[in-house]
């Protein structure tokens, strides 16, 4: 790889940390670990094509063009977790994995049966991912920090909640929420 494309990749990496809050290689690979899946596997129930899916990973392509893959990625990311903590049985997980292959998508704030708690509720790490998602939508997490900073000194905790749900990584937005219950 020469040294274009070595920035070319860095520039994509970058850019999916900024819309995605990591780069999708680290992501998928994540995915791919947690639920059991090989990439190929990982294309299908995503809707990708498999030489889009190894393109995404390598920052050979930053951005996933179709919204319904997105929530599909996000439904997988849920799906992970409750696997994770013991919610939800491999099986289950893989009866899952077919009904987020089938999903058409929708809006960013739906609320299926996938993202929700055995409660009905939404899981804090959805609602969370919920806010990124409208959140980046409109802007990219440098234009999000630059936001909190020109807001902080009126407005600190709408500046704080910019930073942490904007720009921040899921895992540690979600700790900011459950701190800030107690």
């Amino acid at each position: 790889m020469d040294a274009a494309q070595q920035e070319a990749t860095a520039r994509a990496r970058e850019l999916q940390r900024n819309w995605y809050g990591e780069p999708l290689g680290a992501l998928f690979r994540r995915l791919i670990d947690d639920l059991g899946l090989n990439q190929a596997r990982l294309a299908g129930v995503l809707g990708l094509s498999a030489p889009m899916l190894s393109q995404l990973m390598s920052g050979q392509r930053a951005k996933i063009g179709n919204p319904a893959v997105v929530q599909r990625v996000q439904l997988l990311q849920d799906l992970a977790a409750q696997v994770a903590d013991g919610s939800v049985s491999a099986a289950e997980a893989t009866e899952r994995m077919e009904e987020i292959k089938k999903s058409q998508g929708g809006s960013v704030l739906s609320n299926t049966t996938q993202t929700t708690s055995s409660s009905g509720a939404p899981t804090v790490k959805r609602v969370v991912r919920e806010i990124q998602s409208l959140l980046r939508s409109v802007a990219a997490a440098g234009d999000i920090i630059d936001a909190a900073d020109t807001l902080a000194p009126t407005h600190p905790e709408l500046a704080e909640f910019l930073r942490v749900y904007g720009a921040g990584r899921t895992s540690d937005a979600v700790a900011h929420y459950q701190s800030h219950q107690n």
